[in-house]
């Protein structure tokens, strides 16, 4: 289980929190009493997560800056001297990556070998968690779950960059945080989560934000792909994951240090069209829905992960099933339409609720 009190006075450098997972983890980890340095872009979507909850007030320090700048990067990192180091800064959207391919790569791909760099100098650093995707698989579009051994693919920008950070990752790894002779020991491992949903999520080209809004302005919700199964889980699921990782990489270094599964329960791997309908029953609206049939760039219709490492080694498993993740979202939205000061309070209900889960 987390330990609240291993997280507490814990110096935490977390890239990417300014954004929708990195906000949720922000909110959590100072909640526990953790000391967050935060490294991220401004936030890009007008609502956003981070200034509803006035997540800057919550952590120690909040640098507004770019990891594909390393100086900055550098410096930050040694100036906040932290034990663990989560990096979730990144260009998170596969239809974006379609847009703007060398972008996704210079962030995902030489964002984290940024990182690494700021980390090979700054020596307070003991564990690195590297955050990517269940999209870093070569997808076979296979009915079982990938294993963390499965090899690594990538038909998109978006997907191929985030195979390439965990070779990087590997790279580093291997290199220099492996306690030779010429170097020092870091525990580095990273995460690969599903399709993550929640609360607080404004991002464009996602299909729960989509839905909300058409829903909230009285609009017909428009999908591209109704029949696509994903691993939808909410986001408190993989930030658990990634915390009891870290905490596994502090207390056993070696034991942990490789690549873990976040993913949801088998029957929670629903198609895009079962999300959009039980959405719109708990929010009692007949929404009309439209497929699109235009050209669609490619994007895999069969996901799903193989999770049974997490949960035989770290203890971790998933606690809410689909169904009730709705309920929250809904949840959340509600309180967003009636009175925004309550969001903060709505979210640590949601994190306190799911440990006591």
């Amino acid at each position: 289980m987390i330990d609240s009190a291993f997280w507490k006075d814990k110096k935490v450098f977390l890239t990417g929190h300014t954004g929708f997972k990195g906000s949720w983890l922000s909110i959590w980890l100072s909640s526990m009493g953790a000391q967050v340095t935060g490294y991220s872009l401004e936030p890009n979507t007008q609502p956003n997560l981070y200034e509803l909850l006035n997540v800057e007030e919550l952590i120690t320090k909040s640098v507004i800056a770019d990891v594909r700048d390393r100086e900055s990067l550098q410096f930050a990192m040694q100036e906040a001297k932290p034990d663990i180091v989560i990096h979730m800064a990144a260009q998170p959207l596969v239809r974006e990556s379609y847009k703007s391919p060398a972008e996704t790569y210079a962030t995902n791909v030489m964002g984290t070998v940024n990182l690494f760099e700021s980390v090979r100098i700054c020596e307070s650093v003991s564990v690195v968690v590297n955050v990517t995707t269940d999209k870093c698989y070569d997808n076979k579009e296979w009915v079982w779950g990938y294993r963390e051994d499965e090899p690594l693919g990538g038909y998109d920008p978006y997907s191929s960059s985030k195979a390439c950070s965990e070779l990087v990752t590997s790279a580093y790894r291997n290199s220099f945080f492996s306690n030779k002779e010429d170097g020092r020991y870091v525990a580095v491992a990273s995460a690969r989560a599903g399709n993550v949903i929640g609360g607080g999520d404004w991002a464009g080209d996602r299909l729960v934000p989509d839905c909300i809004r058409s829903i909230s302005s009285n609009e017909p919700i428009i999908i591209r792909n109704p029949n696509s199964i994903r691993p939808w889980q909410h986001v408190l699921e993989p930030l658990s994951g990634y915390l009891l990782l870290a905490q596994g990489l502090f207390e056993r270094g070696s034991e942990f240090s490789s690549a873990w599964n976040f993913g949801p329960r088998d029957e929670d791997a629903k198609p895009v069209e079962w999300i959009v309908k039980r959405l719109c029953e708990k929010w009692g609206t007949e929404t009309s829905v439209f497929i699109d049939t235009n050209p669609q760039p490619h994007e895999a219709h069969f996901l799903k992960l193989d999770c049974s490492k997490a949960i035989t080694y770290l203890n971790w498993r998933p606690r809410w099933n689909l169904d009730y993740v709705i309920d929250k979202i809904v949840e959340f939205n509600i309180a967003f339409s009636r009175d925004k000061s309550s969001l903060r309070e709505v979210c640590l209900n949601q994190i306190n609720e799911y440990v006591n889960s």
